[in-house]
């Protein structure tokens, strides 16, 4: 998916125990800190919950790590993973 000049892209990713919430949660704190879904992927396997989000950070009412930090504690609270990862360094780490 093509970029917009000045647009800063990054990658959440979620996996963990299906429970009720996780994706209200996760898309909550991501409006919160003004960050905007571009793209969303969910799978549920046996109980195994996995959601991939792309996401626009551009205009982040706080600075990257703060945001990272906010998705941790909310790791925490649902107890499952979630991941915050630059674009680049997603498709990096995940190429074939």
């Amino acid at each position: 998916m093509p970029t917009k000049q000045g647009e800063e892209r990054a990658v959440v990713t979620v996996l963990g125990s299906d429970k009720v919430g996780i994706v209200a949660k996760v898309a909550n704190t991501l409006a919160e800190h003004n960050a905007n879904i571009i793209d969303i992927s969910q799978t549920l396997l046996d109980d195994l919950f996995t959601m991939i989000m792309l996401v626009e950070v551009s205009d982040l009412s706080t600075d990257f790590e703060s945001f990272n930090q906010a998705l941790t504690e909310l790791s925490d609270e649902l107890e499952v993973k979630v991941k915050l990862q630059h674009e680049e360094v997603f498709r990096y780490m995940h190429r074939i």
